[in-house]
């Protein structure tokens, strides 16, 4: 198969959305396929454009046997409403021009990962000037979260970004949702269920592998003998990395336990200013590490931690972040739940906790600094579970089964 696929993020950014994509077509190409990435220009979350990307309104360039086609977008290190609306609308337009004039030759289909929902646009305009199917996959509930987090309160937006919801899943010849919840919610607004498929997010086990690391990094980071709590990823609205800080606060009288968050987001500031100013001595804000360079930083960690806010819009979300702190056989803290919260008892892979209970996690994390042996057992489950269940490499086998379905 000879696969469009467009995903507005992509490596060398580092998230969640990236690493999916990257992975899927990565495997797909491996398995023989085609395939055409169209993503923007690197500069996602800082909104400031690498400078060897700099100037640049194309640039194309073959990464693991995918081709890689990166458009320019409107970025900005400014969040606000119009500067992210100009952000997204440049990938779609400039997207779309690329998919019809730049992706020559036959492509049997169009895939394109949302949100943002602009991204399933232009793969959907792509599809109807190359006169084939349309696939949407669906990561994250838009304009779902979007309205429960407050970040869009006017009726008729709200009205607007739910009809072309609906019109892209009705439109589409197929859906690939990452979590069951997500695939009863599309199915609610009156999607055929026949075009639904799950495939979960998952993880790479020879990456995130317990055996990975970097011995001098605690030496490095002054924290040889202390009891590590890491947090790494987004700092955004979403994660509730407040109730955490909450926490570290309240433990403050235990000197040997700290707290470490890596990544880059729209609340890192507001974090940061919070830690100074009630002098939270046990806290670290690191910048954000490459992929690759991570491994060591979960692996220096004694309990890795999976939050959200405290919304129930979240019941239907499983972290994808949860897949590869498990896989590296850490004791994983989550308050997400609902399905997140399944699959970790199943595994007996963590404890969870009420998301945004400063006084629940600070008991959780107490209970494990009393036991390692427990801290032990867990992530052993944990591990031993996505080998099971979540490697990347079968994920893509189902994704490609989904896609044959779709074109015989």
């Amino acid at each position: 198969m000879r696969i469009l696929y467009l995903s507005q993020y992509f490596p060398p950014e580092i998230g969640a959305t990236q690493t999916r994509a990257y992975e899927m077509a990565r495997h797909l190409v491996r398995l023989g396929h085609q395939v055409t990435m169209i993503a923007e220009i690197p500069n996602h979350p800082s909104g400031v454009t690498p400078v060897e990307y700099r100037g640049k309104l194309l640039e194309r360039s073959t990464l693991d046997g995918i081709d890689v086609m990166r458009v320019w977008v409107k970025a900005s290190p400014v969040k606000t409403r119009s500067s992210r609306l100009a952000f997204y609308l440049s990938y779609m337009v400039d997207a779309f021009l690329a998919g019809v004039i730049l992706a020559r030759g036959r492509y049997i289909l169009v895939y394109a990962s949302s949100p943002p929902l602009f991204v399933a646009c232009a793969g959907w305009g792509i599809s109807r000037i190359k006169r084939i199917p349309f696939v949407m996959e669906v990561r994250d509930l838009w304009p779902a979260v979007a309205v429960s987090l407050g970040e869009i309160s006017s009726p008729r937006t709200i009205r607007l970004a739910e009809r072309l919801e609906k019109f892209l899943y009705r439109h589409s010849a197929g859906v690939v949702a990452v979590t069951r919840g997500f695939c009863k919610y599309i199915q609610a607004l009156g999607v055929d269920s026949q075009k639904i498929t799950w495939i979960p997010n998952g993880t790479d086990p020879e990456l995130f592998n317990p055996v990975h690391g970097d011995r001098d990094l605690r030496k490095d980071l002054e924290l040889e003998g202390r009891l590590v709590i890491l947090y790494a990823g987004l700092l955004g609205i979403a994660q509730g990395l407040e109730s955490v800080l909450e926490t570290a606060r309240l433990t403050l009288g235990q000197p040997d336990i700290m707290y470490i968050f890596i990544g880059e987001g729209p609340n890192k500031v507001k974090l940061t200013e919070r830690k100074k100013r009630e002098n939270l001595d046990n806290v670290i804000f690191l910048p954000e590490v490459p992929r690759e360079d991570i491994i060591s930083y979960l692996n220096m960690a004694d309990i890795l931690l999976v939050p959200l806010k405290n919304d129930p819009i979240f019941e239907a979300f499983v972290p994808s972040k949860l897949y590869d702190f498990m896989a590296c056989g850490k004791p994983v803290l989550l308050s997400v739940p609902g399905e997140a919260r399944e699959i970790l008892e199943e595994a007996e892979g963590g404890l969870y906790v009420p998301p945004e209970n400063p006084e629940a996690l600070k008991e959780a994390i107490l209970k494990l600094y009393k036991d390692p042996d427990l801290r032990l057992r867990y992530g052993a489950n944990g591990r031993r579970y996505m080998l099971s269940h979540y490697s990347r490499s079968e994920q893509a086998l189902q994704l490609e089964e989904f896609l044959r379905s779709l074109t015989r």
